[in-house]
């Protein structure tokens, strides 16, 4: 029996059942796809069913407004990714009258896709023999063959590439990148593999090897750079003062409270003396909310402090993007985790009694 038959027998029988196995339409695949992209199944399942009920169809979603998008974004991270998914709607609607596209060429060409989800909605669509090549791939081909090249490295990707499109099956090529993906996820799992159950072991060469700790082989990336924000809550007339980013920095178009960054994690008494400080909210003074929040992003490290702020904002200084919006209605607004796990913990505590 082949790599990919025995592998798609396993399947049968201890496959995941995922509300996105059970359609052909590449729509709803690429929702899941993207949606599922850096985000375990489990987080990821309320929020397909979520963006499913609110755009039944790709023309619900390209005629939806980018706020209300990113709302229902909210928690998931990678912002960049919902926002892609908005103009390849809009593509969509543009480039194929509306009808999604299953050839993998006319995928890649839409923003936010790549390769591997390609390739992924290609086969599971239109059961094109095209590979996928993700996290769980990567790692069941590296432990099997015993293939040791790094696999972010160009030659790496080039030799994984090759192998994945030689091992798949040509007359079910969905139902096999389905298979060797729960595979990696449940059997082949980055930490405690279940090595002694898998249907591989006794040919498996970094098991015979005693190398599966070991494989894959990726290396290492740049390191995160650290961030002190330090976020004020103004209250006036029973509202919030809100913030919305702009682009071309972390959390584009998303909306926090006004904040201040400073290049190292700073006391009171120093915060007070910053420029910024002085210019928008010298007359006021400051009451701590929580202690630091840590928050990671890809290559950054996040230090967060909250303040209350009690005084008013100088006449004419206040920030192009800030607006105050009533406590009730800040569910309406599209906010990073940092933000709505703050409002959750202290709602109560932000509007004056």
């Amino acid at each position: 029996m082949s790599f990919s038959e025995k592998l798609i027998g396993w399947y049968h029988s201890y496959g995941r059942d995922l509300p996105w196995r059970k359609t052909q339409d590449p729509y709803v695949i690429w929702l899941s796809e993207i949606i599922l992209q850096q985000t375990r199944v489990q987080q990821g399942m309320p929020y397909f069913y979520a963006f499913l009920d609110a755009f039944p169809t790709v023309q619900d979603f390209a005629d939806a407004d980018q706020a209300e998008v990113l709302r229902l974004w909210q928690g998931l991270g990678y912002y960049s990714r919902a926002r892609n998914m908005h103009k390849a709607a809009k593509e969509v609607q543009e480039r194929f009258d509306g009808r999604f596209p299953t050839a993998y060429s006319d995928l890649l060409s839409l923003p936010g896709v790549g390769e591997y989800t390609a390739a992924a909605i290609a086969s599971f669509s239109s059961n094109a023999v095209h590979a996928v090549l993700d996290g769980n791939v990567f790692r069941v081909l590296s432990r099997y063959f015993g293939i040791d090249e790094p696999i972010n490295s160009t030659v790496g990707k080039k030799i994984f590439k090759q192998l994945a499109q030689e091992l798949i099956s040509t007359h079910s090529p969905g139902t096999y990148n389905h298979a060797i993906m729960d595979f990696g996820a449940t059997v082949c799992k980055p930490k405690a593999p279940l090595c002694m159950e898998c249907i591989f072991a006794d040919s498996c060469v970094a098991l015979q090897d005693k190398r599966v700790d070991r494989l894959p082989v990726k290396l290492k990336g740049k390191g995160s750079r650290d961030r002190f924000f330090h976020y004020f809550i103004i209250e006036q007339d029973g509202a919030i003062l809100m913030h919305q980013r702009m682009e071309g920095d972390v959390w584009a178009s998303l909306y926090e409270f006004p904040l201040i960054e400073t290049s190292s994690d700073v006391d009171i008494e120093k915060l007070l003396d910053t420029a910024d400080y002085q210019k928008f909210l010298s007359s006021g003074y400051l009451e701590p909310i929580g202690g630091r929040v840590k928050h990671v992003l890809s290559h950054q490290n996040i230090y967060a402090r909250f303040y209350k702020w009690n005084g008013q904002l100088k006449d004419g200084e206040k920030k192009e993007g800030w607006n105050y919006f009533l406590l009730e209605n800040l569910d309406k607004l599209a906010k990073h985790k940092l933000i709505f796990s703050f409002l959750d913990k202290y709602c109560e505590q932000l509007i004056k009694t």
